[in-house]
């Protein structure tokens, strides 16, 4: 067996970089995975937020990108070692725990699940057949793409993920329909009344997409009103779908509790999983709040219940 490391933290977004920086400053040196993140990004989903306005601490705001690789050094700083490499496998059924990537073991006495979410698509084969060809699920990474400027563009969604995006397509755009399949939306009233005060926004409800169009680009759109039944198409040139989030669970189905969106169970308000030493933060168990800085918080806590544990059993 190889060395046994005190904590391994699976994740690099806020959650997992606050666990690895609480686990490095109590002398725990933490060994963190950073490729588990969706698509293999390291960093989660800030990687692909371009302006954070409401993160305690930076009063003009911060990049999304940025504040990852400031939490990031942060994390090195004091003692953690990074792998960017995906985990393939996890066993927990003994201890030490197991974690197996690129073929190689590692073993640790605790582990910290900060795995994250991922973006949910539409499921249309003609979205998948588009995708990357004017079909995207990041507005920021691809909205200041020569293939979008000045083009009339879609977002897809209702929440404040969509508003934003809308929100954000319109400094490149020459226009941007944001499509919802229902008439009240489920975004915050200031999100809201933002994209409905700017010209550039046009909002059609109640549609949903029912086709994206185009041979081996985005050519537009087919709606479906979803309450009468008519369908119409309009002309876009990129179609950006921000409907939400599925937690990057999947690595642990078969090994922990998750509740039926796939959310991992935590007891109470901890960090704790019904595995005894395995513990879970950020957005992979929360299915309320979702921002980075209850993410971060979360991985705080996870940090401290996983010290308290290795204390209480030598």
């Amino acid at each position: 067996m190889s060395d046994i490391e005190n904590i391994i933290i699976i994740g690099s977004g806020p959650a997992g970089h606050t666990a690895a920086v609480y686990a490095a400053r109590a002398e725990l040196k933490p060994l963190m995975f950073e490729g588990f993140m969706a698509g293999g990004l390291p960093g989660g989903q800030l990687m692909i937020t371009t302006e954070v306005e409401n993160y305690p601490g930076f009063p003009e705001g911060v990049s999304g990108p940025e504040l990852m690789v400031k939490m990031r050094a942060q994390s090195e700083r004091f003692g953690t070692k990074i792998l960017t490499q995906d985990v393939e496998s996890v066993d927990f059924s003994k201890r030490p725990f197991k974690v197996i990537s690129e073929g190689k073991e590692y073993f640790a006495k605790a582990i910290i699940i900060a795995t994250g979410a991922s973006a949910r698509m539409l499921g249309l084969p003609s979205e998948q057949r588009l995708f990357n060809r004017g079909v995207s699920a990041c507005a920021t990474c691809d909205g200041a793409l020569p293939i979008f400027r000045d083009k009339h563009l879609v977002v897809v969604g209702g929440g404040d993920t969509a508003m934003e995006e809308a929100t954000f397509l319109t400094r490149f755009a020459s226009k941007v329909s944001l499509v919802h399949r229902r008439n009240e939306f489920r975004s915050s009233r200031i999100m809201l009344e933002r994209c409905r005060s700017n010209p550039k926004i046009e909002i059609k409800t109640p549609f949903a997409i029912d086709e994206v169009l185009g041979d081996t680009s985005v050519s537009g759109v087919r709606l479906l009103n979803t309450e009468t039944g008519a369908r119409e198409e309009i002309a876009v040139s990129g179609v950006f779908v921000a409907i939400g989030h599925t937690p990057n669970s999947g690595l642990f189905a078969d090994v922990l509790k998750l509740d039926p969106a796939g959310y991992i169970l935590t007891e109470g308000k901890s960090s704790r999983t019904l595995i005894e030493g395995v513990f879970a933060c950020g957005d992979v168990q929360d299915h309320v709040y979702r921002q980075a800085v209850t993410a971060a918080g979360s991985g705080c806590q996870a940090a401290i219940d996983a010290e308290r544990w290795l204390a209480e059993h030598g």
